[in-house]
């Protein structure tokens, strides 16, 4: 299985770059960016050409057979449990200086495909005000512990941030949401726009609908506006045979 890879068009190369960059549900520190066609704008627009680039997603997936595997896993960064700890005890220490009161717990070290992650989860009375609005508070809580944290650790070291399985409840959600909405907009003939999403649920929605027969689905709006719009797609309907009878004169 190769890395996720798609190419998109725009009047610029920028804005091409963007427009992949929130399909994907990325940042640009996470692709590798390829510029297929600069573009030109032509004269009084006669000979315009749109930009194309190239957007792959990188580090989520790695293409490599037994031959290679032992070299693989040598490769991949060694995080120890004094790695994890470090990552707990920094974190609870954030959440000491915001005044909310937690326990912090490694639910474990993942190490696979070249990459580390350590996986935390947070305990407290009062979960909402760490998950903040559709998990942004959460988020940036996480960006800010791997900032913290870039240069201690080893590299390609990731840290996850959750708070009692939020994140997988909320993916499991998005998914439904994705599910039910795709089936309105078959059913119904019709584009169905759902509510705005941060790059992250965006991504979600777009994956869990990207094999689907029946739907395509888009993002439109700027900034926090920003939401999904989930299309049906044209399908061919074959028209009845008339079996060579002139209209009105069949049998």
């Amino acid at each position: 299985m190769s890395n996720e890879s798609i190419e998109v068009h725009g009047r610029t190369t920028e804005e091409a770059i963007r427009a992949a960059l929130d399909r994907l549900g990325v940042t640009r520190d996470e692709v590798d960016i390829e510029v297929l066609s600069e573009g030109r704008s032509g004269v009084f627009g006669v000979g315009s050409q749109e930009a194309r680039v190239r957007v792959t997603v990188v580090g989520e997936e790695y293409d490599y057979d037994e031959e290679e595997e032992d070299e693989f896993n040598r490769e991949a960064p060694q995080v120890q449990d004094d790695d994890a700890q470090l990552a707990r005890e920094t974190l609870e220490r954030m959440l000491d200086l915001l005044d909310f009161p937690n326990v912090v717990t490694v639910r474990g070290i993942q190490q696979e495909n070249g990459k580390a992650t350590i996986l935390l989860d947070v305990a407290g009375d009062d979960v909402g005000l760490i998950i903040g609005r559709h998990g942004e508070t959460l988020s940036s809580l996480q960006f800010l512990l791997n900032a913290c944290l870039g240069k201690r650790l080893p590299r390609d070291t990731r840290i996850v941030v959750d708070v009692e399985h939020y994140r997988e409840r909320r993916e499991q959600s998005l998914r439904a949401i994705a599910m039910r909405a795709a089936d309105r907009a078959r059913r119904e003939r019709r584009p169905v726009t759902l509510q705005p999403m941060p790059p992250n649920e965006r991504r979600i929605i777009h994956l869990a609908l990207q094999s689907s027969r029946y739907v395509s689905t888009e993002s439109t709006g700027e900034g926090p506006e920003r939401r999904v719009v989930i299309s049906p797609k044209q399908t061919f309907v074959p028209r009845r045979p008339n079996y060579g009878y002139p209209r009105g004169m069949r049998g």
